[in-house]
């Protein structure tokens, strides 16, 4: 028996643009698609993020997986899931998408060519930086804060953002899921973002991720407190760049962004 197996540029309106990521289609729970099958797929797709999915009666069971370790929180591969289940009429467009993983119930809603995504707010605290991540970015640091799951760096331009050249091998003994460095867009930016980001996350087996809209649970709460905006719009400054939209609600952060289908194939 074949399994569908999807790969979806997430956070983009056109193919090649935003963070590429596989949505593995599950018709049930098997034992021979345990972990470390979900590992090996993942391994072999080689993206960002691999999703794997498991209807349920009130939704369906999501994991995702990089090339070398499971994740608890993922955005984009959550976009990338949720526009498969309605592109293939798996889910009527009209019905949220409702996902059961490791950081709870994440409900997603199509609102026209757009996704909306309701995740957990991870905001940092400020804290010292810990051996050799500022030596490892080669920047000079405004804040430095931990989330639940990353490292937060502002720094003092976009410009500075944009030329970033980590050093991933000593990125690599800084211990967190990733590190997101940010900072206010530049006034002459087009499209009207308010700040900017890039996410680097090799001891997670990625050294840059494209678009990362977990990052973006850490930075809606961050730049709401120094912009005074429940809503605003990011700019994730990778080579393939991404748009996300947040929303902070409280507890929550609503994020928005767009989803293309650029290959469809089957597992054997």
């Amino acid at each position: 028996m074949t399994i569908p197996l999807i790969q979806v540029d997430a956070f983009s309106s056109k193919p090649f643009g935003g963070n590429p990521a596989a949505v593995c289609l599950l018709e049930e729970r098997n034992p021979a698609h345990d972990e470390r099958w979900m590992q090996h797929v993942a391994r072999e797709m080689n993206l960002s993020e691999t999703a794997f999915l498991v209807p349920r009666a009130d939704g369906h069971d999501l994991r995702w997986f990089t090339p070398a370790v499971e994740v608890d929180l993922c955005g984009h591969a959550t976009l990338a899931s949720a526009h498969v289940l309605w592109e293939s009429d798996r889910l009527p467009a009209d019905r949220p998408a409702r996902f059961h993983t490791k950081s709870g119930i994440l409900a997603c809603e199509k609102k026209g060519s757009w996704i909306e995504m309701d995740f957990p707010s991870n905001p940092p605290a400020e804290s010292a930086p810990p051996p050799g991540l500022l030596e490892a970015l080669a920047a000079r640091a405004r804040f430095v804060g931990r989330s639940r799951f990353d490292w937060l760096v502002e720094v003092g331009s976009e410009e500075e953002v944009r030329s970033l050249a980590p050093d991933f091998g000593r990125l690599r003994d800084v211990v967190a899921r990733g590190i997101i460095v940010t900072s206010r867009a530049s006034t002459t930016a087009a499209g009207g973002f308010d700040f900017v980001s890039r996410f680097f996350a090799p001891r997670s087996g990625i050294d840059e991720d494209p678009v990362t809209g977990s990052a973006h649970c850490t930075l809606a709460p961050y730049w709401r407190e120094r912009l005074g905006r429940d809503a605003m719009v990011g700019w994730q400054a990778s080579a393939r760049g991404g748009e996300v939209r947040v929303r902070v609600a409280g507890t929550r952060v609503v994020l928005s962004g767009q989803a293309v289908t650029v290959l469809r194939g089957e597992l054997l």
